[in-house]
């Protein structure tokens, strides 16, 4: 797996497709392996003429972990946050973003079509609002404008997500099947076979559960995003799903009604994360045909 050194940490990273093509960068959302945008996924998009770029973020994967900055009390920084008060945290998500400019630097990318998930939409937002003239187009899928008034995720969702993870395969394997079924409203478009596999996949690659804490301080601290993207002059797609219990709908149109040069695809049957291979012509196809 090839790395580069970026902002004095290692980000390992993937390409799929000719270099020749429109580069595709892909960011994964909140501690996700670069690995959870599916092989098959990849291929499909570098057939339709993309040149596929995917990465580990800091703090997962095969990337450098940030384990001198501390742990985070999640808790603590809520309760901060909400009482309105400064906050600290161990990095932002402009320090993300400035990861994923640091790749494309790296490989020679100066330009690109950028592809973000979750919180990979967030870090993808914050990479357009900054630097507009290196976005050739940006795809938003499963994100947010990250403002407070916007709907909270269901009771169900919150639990999942917040929940701690057993650390033995097996049982991580079911528990990361109920989170993502817990994130589509228990879709039937979810393949949970899939997902298991995924979720194997990734155990064994790197099973770094801390991670998630500094990665999720990130997203709370950030601000929303909401007035400064409607001086953004960059063609957006927005992807996102009727069952997703994580960011429910309304946040996919917020996001499409703040940036003036946006189209918003909502997706039947899909919900929160990628295990949806019925799904994946319908999103490629669109990808293609906005860019």
């Amino acid at each position: 797996m090839p790395t580069v050194a970026v902002n004095n940490i290692q980000i390992a990273y993937e390409t799929f497709g000719t270099p020749e093509d429109p580069p595709l960068v892909m960011i994964m959302g909140l501690v996700s392996q670069m690995i959870g945008w599916p092989d098959q996924f990849c291929q499909m998009l570098a057939q339709s003429g993309f040149y596929v770029i995917r990465f580990d973020n800091r703090d997962v994967g095969l990337s450098s972990k940030m384990e001198s900055l501390g742990i985070p009390d999640l808790e603590r920084l809520t309760a901060s946050l909400h009482a309105g008060k400064a906050v600290s945290v161990p990095y932002h998500l402009e320090d993300m973003a400035n990861d994923t400019w640091g790749l494309m630097d790296a490989l020679g990318v100066r330009t690109a079509n950028v592809c973000g998930i979750s919180m990979g939409g967030m870090i993808a937002q914050i990479m357009a609002l900054a630097e507009p003239e290196r976005i050739r187009s940006l795809i938003c899928l499963q994100t947010s404008t990250g403002e407070k008034d916007l709907p909270p995720s269901t009771p169900e969702a919150i639990e999942a997500m917040m929940s701690a993870p057993p650390a033995q395969r097996e049982a991580y394997l079911d528990y990361i099947v109920g989170v993502y079924s817990a994130f589509c409203g228990h879709s039937e478009c979810l393949d949970r076979e899939l997902q298991r596999r995924m979720s194997a996949a990734a155990f064994d690659r790197m099973w770094y559960p801390i991670g998630f804490s500094r990665q999720m301080a990130a997203i709370l601290e950030a601000p929303g995003r909401r007035i400064r993207l409607r001086s953004l002059d960059v063609p957006a797609l927005v992807i996102h799903g009727d069952c997703d219990t994580l960011l429910p709908l309304e946040h996919g149109k917020d996001l499409a009604s703040a940036i003036v040069r946006s189209e918003l695809i909502v997706v039947k049957g899909l919900g929160h994360g990628m295990a949806y291979p019925a799904l994946w012509e319908q999103m490629v196809n669109a990808m293609a045909r906005f860019v």
